[in-house]
């Protein structure tokens, strides 16, 4: 597996990491433990050594996974989690506030840092940005956790150019986690220039389409109440419709490269900039397998050129996110 570097201060990394929310939230019930570890173990031995977790996801139980799994693997993976979720009491759902302050992010740190089973986070991510908490008083109290040894990198998720700066200016930001892909593109505009203007590299999540992109998904796919692109409005059944021409351009081009449509979407990120690093999420050895090999996709300029001018001709039907979950964002 090629090596991608975040940040600059040698964070190295596979180019293509692994997102591990959906073995445990989100994409329907958890799935078995047992074979979690399993394929977070396989895809340590095919050259992964990027995983992505957060304290919301289970919540809790994905750090708790990720830890068991990567527990013979300590110094020779990089694990990155999240903070900058606090329940209300009963609450199961850790979406139902946010928090970011100084003395949460003390808290927090060492439960994950426990479940994580590791002595230091990788790479540490405000999960989303708090309006009620300077962005200022965040980047200083993870500059505290790295200057206590229990931090090595700060990341930022979903910001908008202005925190990014202004984050950046107290605690160098190693990484953006954002959404980013062929039907998501709107980070072009702002952020992207940033990134590179300031050092940071660019982890998309989400960056086959919440698995639309990969062509396993149309207008008979069932959502059940546990998987919540059934509230995106982008999945509402119309809207699937009419994006399946996004899915048979990458069709098209996967034809003539023999690869994937998931392999393409994947394979036009990593060309874009040396500083991507895609972190597609599965819960099966052989979409695993699909993924990484994305990694040996060569595209030319010219098939850049032509699937980007292809699919800036396509309007996406539908908004990536609910509105709830879009007011969480920072711009």
């Amino acid at each position: 597996m090629k090596k991608r570097t975040l940040g600059t201060n040698g964070l190295e990394v596979s180019a293509i990491g692994l997102g591990c929310m959906g073995m445990s939230w989100s994409y329907g019930p958890a799935k078995d433990e047992q074979e979690m570890i399993a394929l977070l173990r396989a895809a340590v031995e095919r050259g992964v050594t990027f995983f992505d977790t957060a304290e919301v996801y289970g919540p809790l139980l994905n750090e708790e996974l990720v830890g068991k799994a990567l527990a013979p693997f300590r110094g020779e993976v990089v694990i990155a989690t999240k903070f900058g979720m606090e329940p209300g009491p009963g609450d199961t759902d850790r979406w139902s506030r946010l928090s970011s302050r100084p003395e949460h992010i003390r808290k927090v740190v060492e439960g994950s840092l426990k479940r994580l089973k590791v002595d230091a986070i990788d790479l540490y991510y405000q999960h989303r940005v708090d309006p009620a908490v300077p962005i200022e008083d965040v980047a200083g109290a993870v500059k505290d956790l790295i200057a206590q040894g229990k931090v090595k990198h700060f990341g930022l998720s979903e910001a908008g150019a202005q925190t990014i700066r202004r984050a950046h200016a107290v605690q160098p930001v190693a990484a953006l986690q954002s959404e980013y892909s062929l039907w998501w593109r709107e980070p072009e505009e702002v952020l992207m220039p940033l990134l590179e203007e300031l050092g940071i590299a660019f982890v998309p999540f989400s960056p086959l389409g919440k698995g639309f992109l990969t062509g396993k998904i149309d207008a008979s796919t069932p959502f059940d109440s546990t998987d919540f692109r059934s509230t995106v409005p982008r999945f509402e059944l119309e809207n699937r419709k009419a994006n399946q021409v996004m899915v048979d351009l990458l069709a098209d081009f996967a034809a003539r490269k023999g690869a994937t449509p998931a392999q393409i979407a994947l394979g036009w990120l990593l060309a874009k900039k040396p500083w991507i690093v895609p972190i597609p999420g599965t819960t099966k050895l052989h979409r695993l397998e699909e993924n990484l090999g994305a990694a040996d996709v060569v595209l030319t300029p010219e098939d850049m050129r032509s699937i980007e001018d292809a699919s800036a001709a396509i309007a996406i039907a539908g908004a990536r996110y609910s509105q709830a979950q879009e007011n969480l964002v920072d711009r």
